[in-house]
């Protein structure tokens, strides 16, 4: 399984979406808090190809995007695939 990282704010209703389909599905992440870090948030905004809301979401190299993006690729059935590469 491919590393998956997850950029956040403590404060996010999104965040903590995201991150409770992940634990649902039993996948380890690593947690980037951004809040109140703009060093931190601005070095996920460039990874994310100027995106500065959170949360921001990586499996691997590719950026799945935010909390809505992770959840169309579940319903989709190729978020097990894209966690599987």
């Amino acid at each position: 399984m491919p590393p998956v990282v997850i950029y956040t704010k403590s404060w996010c209703p999104y965040c903590r979406d995201a991150k409770s389909l992940l634990d649902k599905k039993g996948v380890p992440f690593q947690e980037i808090d951004v809040d109140g870090k703009p060093d931190l948030q601005a070095a996920m905004s460039v990874k994310a190809h100027g995106r500065r809301s959170v949360p921001q979401i990586f499996i691997g190299e590719t950026h799945v995007g935010g909390c809505d993006d992770l959840y169309d690729l579940d319903a989709a059935g190729k978020l097990d695939d894209l966690l599987a590469a």
